[in-house]
């Protein structure tokens, strides 16, 4: 039955197309300001990188924001409505670990590699062009299934709130997206992600206060609690303990935990957007900032779903539900619509409103982040390395901005070919695992292991492929007798396919290390990665090359501090990580899964708090703190504006280099240059080493 839009055509195209342009010359115009009073040319190494001198604060909020996809919204309240309480904790838990365990691999990379541009330049360094190949098309392929399961989801949301068809919404939301990563770069994804994720965090509360505090349908944990036990005695949870919606111990529950642990190993450490941030993180912010991050993004679809999941199934049998009285469609739960539904009979269309705003937030941010990860690949890794070595700065940012375009464009309509072939944002959850997880291994054993040979790095990820797809398919065909979408995509299927491939490595990677031999790598030829050569763009634009963030020659006694901190940083992030996997993957769900627990109404009450307390706490982390630590950078560059435009001192007396040396001697740090050492119009010599 088709359900009418709770909003007009017009909400559509004015969230999409105008607060797409907002972003967009709103990032115009940062860009020129840093410019401007910053000395933050765009090279092509600001461009992909930021200067590696982003900070903590904003790299948190960067990573929560990357890893809050529509999936994490819509997937995760989806498995809420479909298996109750537990959905919720094991989407947050299952996705919040490699975002943990990544911190160590981002220690690793700036340690081993400190002037790389993505990860594929490692795995080139290393091993060589074959496997440089396998590790390029795996990056691809992730960085394809993550932005076809953005623009699905988002897609599938903007049509059912607004009516807008879904092919016209699969080409605009990455229209504004576009355009202000490739005016801006990374450095304009990191500043987007922070207002993204804040936006995002006020509404998540807002949509939890609402349900359990606030609303005249629901308005308490009791509420909510007594409808869900209504809602089990009418159609129970086949696997659940008794049936029940409020118990952790769920059979269904437990296989998507297992795929979804295993499929986001993939998108974390193959998506060359995570290493794109550890890149641009300053050394010694980027082992706080991974963690903040971690422990701030796992409140989002927990406390997300646990709100808009449990509310579309207390409210089934509530006039205000756009089904009633029928429940939700499989297929409109697989495509997200869990939450516009909840939403629209929580708070009508304010709620509708939000959710448009939200999902937008999302799909922009993460796909802004691979926007920047593909581009990299195909300006570092295929256009530098295998076109033009010699490429000019002016020449790599000319590519950099080309496959922004090109592959916006590709995804847009690769994503309406995904809709019209009836493929689910849940479908592409499901099977990303599947595809991807076999070079997972092989890719961290590259940074973490100086023994692994290049031929199992080369030919255990394709390997891996065949035989998770082999293990996929024909599950899906001895379990349900035929190869479709809803057969390939059920779970069991998807469990064989995802464990096999995640998994399978174990077996090549010691199979080709005793025949081939175990390597002993000593890491010199990732430490000779160079920077771009970006001194063309700085003369043209008439600034001393030392002066822009990131590009200032460090001492030796400097690089051996930095890499001591990062060493000591390195173990503290193996142990950390480690702690707080067990916590959250073994010590809290598992008592609760094994005794088959059903939560009282006192103990949904405070599992509930739980969550809106730890949802404030990420707003402090990612929302207020990255402001409170760039707040010097932030009087800086508003006094140099109010200057500026009342005349009294010119742009060219400031500058914000992070330290600036004459005749050997630190004179500046990110404050006002020394009157006397002012030129007009052009910037002052520095770095003498």
């Amino acid at each position: 039955m088709a359900i009418a839009p709770p909003l007009s055509l017009g909400w559509g195209y004015g969230i999409v197309l105008g607060l797409g342009a907002l972003f967009a010359f709103g990032m115009i115009l940062v860009t020129w300001i840093l410019k401007r009073y910053n000395h933050e040319l765009q090279t092509s190494e600001m461009f992909s990188t930021a200067g590696r001198t982003v900070k903590s604060g904003l790299v948190a909020s960067a990573v929560v924001s990357s890893w809050t996809w529509a999936a994490t919204l819509l997937q995760s309240s989806g498995v809420a409505y479909r298996y109750g309480v537990s959905g919720p904790f094991w989407y947050a838990s299952g996705a919040t670990v490699q975002i943990l365990l990544f911190a160590t691999i981002a220690i690793e990379l700036k340690r081993r590699a400190p002037n790389a541009h993505t990860f594929l330049e490692v795995i080139k360094a290393r091993y060589g062009v074959k496997a440089h190949i396998v590790f390029t098309v795996f990056g691809l392929m992730t960085n394809i299934l993550v932005t076809s399961m953005l623009l699905t989801g988002g897609s599938a949301v903007v049509s059912s709130l607004t009516g807008m068809p879904t092919a016209a919404a699969c080409f605009l939301l990455p229209l504004g997206v576009v355009m202000y990563t490739m005016f801006g770069g990374i450095k304009a994804t990191f500043l987007t992600d922070w207002v993204h994720t804040f936006i995002l965090l006020i509404i998540i509360i807002v949509f939890a206060l609402s349900t359990y505090a606030t609303s005249s349908v629901l308005g308490s944990p009791k509420a909510v609690f007594d409808l869900l036990i209504k809602a089990a005695a009418d159609h129970p949870v086949e696997g659940n303990a008794g049936g029940s919606y409020l118990t952790m111990q769920s059979k269904e529950g437990a296989i998507f935990f297992v795929i979804n642990i295993v499929g986001n190993f993939g998108t974390v450490f193959l998506d060359n957007g995570y290493y794109n941030k550890a890149i641009a993180a300053s050394p010694v912010h980027a082992l706080p900032g991974y963690i903040m991050g971690g422990i701030s993004w796992f409140a989002i679809p927990w406390l997300m779903a646990t709100t808009m999941g449990l509310a579309a199934l207390a409210l089934e049998s509530n006039p205000a539900f756009p089904t009633f009285p029928n429940r939700m469609l499989d297929a409109d739960v697989s495509a997200g619509l869990v939450v516009p539904y909840a939403a629209v009979a929580l708070l009508g269309s304010g709620g509708a409103v939000a959710i448009l705003l939200i999902v937008f937030m999302a799909v922009t941010s993460a796909s802004s982040a691979e926007l920047i990860a593909v581009s990299s690949i195909f300006t570092y890794d295929i256009y530098h390395t295998y076109i033009n070595p010699g490429a000019s700065g002016k020449r790599l940012i000319y590519m950099s901005h080309a496959m922004v375009v090109g592959f916006g464009l590709f995804m847009a309509a690769f994503s309406v070919g995904l809709f019209y072939a009836g493929v689910s944002m849940g479908y592409l959850y499901l099977m990303m695992g599947v595809i991807i997880s076999s070079a997972v291994i092989p890719a961290t054993l590259t940074i973490m292991w100086k023994g692994h040979n290049a031929w199992a790095a080369t030919l255990t990820p394709p390997l891996g492929l065949v035989c998770s797809l082999i293990a996929w398919l024909v599950t899906a065909k001895k379990t349900c007798g035929s190869l479709d979408v809803d057969c390939t995509g059920s779970n069991n299927p998807m469990l064989a396919g995802n464990v096999v491939a995640l998994l399978s490595p174990l077996i090549f990677t010691p199979l080709f290390t005793l025949i081939f031999g175990m390597d002993n790598y000593d890491w010199a030829s990732m430490a000779a990665i160079r920077k771009g050569d970006d001194h063309d763009l700085a003369a043209e634009a008439h600034i001393d090359l030392e002066l822009v963030p990131g590009e200032s020659h460090h001492s030796a006694e400097a690089e051996a501090a930095e890499q001591s901190s990062l060493l000591r940083a390195s173990n503290i992030a193996k142990i950390t990580t480690v702690v707080m996997t067990l916590a959250l993957l073994v010590l809290w769900p598992m008592p609760m899964y094994g005794s088959g627990y059903i939560f009282s109404e006192k103990f949904f009450t405070g599992w509930v708090v739980v969550g809106i307390i730890w949802i404030f706490g990420s707003l402090l982390c990612v929302g207020v703190y990255p402001v409170f630590e760039g707040r010097e950078a932030l009087w800086f560059t508003i006094k140099a504006i109010y200057l500026d435009v009342t005349g009294k001192k010119h742009p060219s007396s400031f500058h914000t280099s992070s330290a600036t040396y004459v005749e050997g001697k630190e004179v500046g740090t990110g404050t006002e240059t020394p009157p006397e050492k002012a030129l007009k119009g052009r910037s002052v010599a520095v770095a003498k080493e």
